[in-house]
């Protein structure tokens, strides 16, 4: 018999959804940390209780709309009575674990932030879409993993996932007024099961009011599922598919190229690789890069494109403080290949005219007797905020656009105008100087509730939009995380789409108020 049963493997969590509605949570601690506990429990419909001496922004914020109850003092043992769970998010190791001690004597769950022997349960990264959790646990060996496999995950799901599932549970519970005898219960479960198994997330999604009467019908004459036609709202489809028709290729080879054996000089192509979905690249992009002979990649080109090239790919390894020595290695390489009558294409991340140091390597190959021919690419400056919701531009809201560098030569810091209500700055490379663009702003006149968002590998699977304000953001991205490559974009337009596009997969609804991972 043991034959027949899986052995478990140990080791592993009792991954459970606890049901904290009306529960009472204590959180012990006032700074970020504490902040996405109290959003994770406020969104389980919890009653929670913060005590600390101060707070951050955002659990001022939610004192302020009494969505918390504060107190503000430090911990005391009688804090406890009453607590359903209790989260310490505090720098003190040596009070965390006393509270955690008397949390044990008194069975009360507790989890102790950074402390894992003291924990009886982690936080997990999780992904919300209506009433969709998907959540992963690594169980505290790699939490920055487990971001990373949470968003390819939610990025897989089908558009439109959460929306399904909000409409089969309305079915549901129709099926369940309209047929409510316990005998039946196997007769719902069938028929609801072959329906959810049998019809696409997409077709679900789009179900309204008419239709779900209509399946409500259905059911009551036990029609299959399979057989059922509905008039499902054809317009609302492009909200579930991207509606981007693959590049057709023409059958043309580079004009040019050769080898040196039969004196044809190489030819030089510069290719903007856009923001990280190939089916976004130029038509004359996807063209020359199957025709190339070598590739020469900047290092954070998405793997999607550089599937489409079919020869050597060679890869700038640019670390910190060694940019110049990765892009002379390129130069040299790239004079390398010309001089044997190769094709080369270098492939740089977005536009190569937008910060992307193209007219220098224009100029430099021009020095060596090699022309460029440029292709262009789609800017992340202007694209990457369009593809996430957030247009630069709005009338009434924005009519002007800067775009600045958070990481000029010699490592100097942009120079910030003064601040107008009706322009958006977008800074490209800023994040890793994050709190230092925020003061800058500040000094200029930038007030702090003005939006802030981080567009994280706009265009790409996982791409990611951390919403903020001015006087938050820093705390929210230390909390969250960066995924690079990213940007910041500044101003109203942040949020003027806001409520519609986060019905969209890519505007992760849970970044708005912005949880922590376990």
């Amino acid at each position: 018999m043991s034959d027949t049963f899986r052995d478990p493997q140990g080791g592993g969590s009792l991954i459970v959804a606890w049901q904290a509605k009306e529960r009472s949570i204590l959180i012990v601690g006032g700074g970020s940390v504490a902040a996405g506990r109290v959003f994770n429990a406020l969104e389980a419909d919890a009653q929670v209780t913060v005590v600390a001496p101060d707070l951050c922004a955002e659990l001022k914020y939610r004192a302020a709309k009494k969505q918390i109850t504060w107190h503000e003092r430090k911990f005391e043992d009688g804090d406890l009575d009453g607590a359903n769970m209790v989260l310490t998010a505090i720098g003190d190791a040596q009070e965390s674990r006393r509270i955690a001690d008397l949390c044990k004597n008194k069975r009360i769950p507790v989890n102790a932030a950074d402390i894992n022997d003291l924990c009886d349960f982690w936080f997990m990264s999780t992904h919300r879409d209506h009433s969709v959790q998907v959540a992963v646990s690594t169980n505290s060996k790699a939490p920055r993993l487990a971001n990373r496999i949470k968003r390819q995950i939610a990025s897989a799901l089908p558009r439109g996932t959460g929306l399904a599932v909000e409409q089969i549970g309305r079915l549901r519970k129709r099926i369940r007024e309209a047929d409510p005898k316990p005998e039946n219960s196997k007769r719902r479960m069938t028929w609801l099961t072959q329906l959810c198994d049998y019809w696409p997330i997409e077709q679900l999604a789009r179900l309204d009011s008419d239709n779900i009467d209509d399946l409500l019908d259905a059911y009551v004459k036990q029609s299959d599922p399979k057989s059922i036609d509905l008039a499902l709202d054809a317009g609302s489809l492009s909200s579930f598919s991207s509606g981007v028709p693959s590049p057709v290729l023409p059958a043309k080879t580079i004009a040019n190229g050769g080898s040196g054996s039969d004196g044809k000089r190489g030819k030089l192509i510069l290719v903007g690789a856009g923001v990280g979905d190939p089916e976004l690249l130029t038509v004359r992009a996807h063209r020359v890069l199957k025709r190339a002979d070598i590739v020469l990649a900047d290092k954070l080109i998405p793997e999607p494109v550089l599937e489409i090239v079919k020869c050597e790919i060679y890869t700038a390894r640019k670390f910190p403080g060694a940019a110049t020595e990765a892009q002379d290695d390129l130069y040299k390489r790239g004079l390398e290949e010309l001089s044997k009558g190769k094709t080369v294409v270098r492939l740089k991340q977005g536009d190569p005219f937008v910060y992307g140091r193209g007219g220098e390597e224009v100029l430099f190959f021009r020095n060596h007797g090699y022309e460029a021919e440029v292709v262009p690419g789609l800017s992340s400056a202007i694209n990457g905020p369009g593809l996430c919701g957030v247009p630069v531009t709005h009338r009434g809201v924005a009519d002007q656009v800067l775009v600045l560098s958070g990481a000029n030569r010699n490592g100097d810091l942009p120079s910030v105008p003064q601040y107008t209500a009706t322009r958006t700055l977008v800074v490209l490379m800023a994040v890793k100087r994050l709190a230092q663009i925020v003061e800058l702003l500040r000094q200029t006149g930038h007030p702090a509730d003005l939006p802030v968002a981080i567009i994280e590998r706009a265009g790409c699977g996982d791409q990611r939009t951390v919403r903020a304000t001015l006087d938050t953001i820093v705390d929210t991205v230390e909390r969250v995380g960066h995924n690079a490559p990213g940007l910041v974009v500044v101003g109203h337009v942040v949020n003027v789409l806001s409520d519609a596009a986060i019905q969209d997969r890519y505007l992760d609804p849970s970044t708005l108020g912005l949880h922590s991972a376990e």
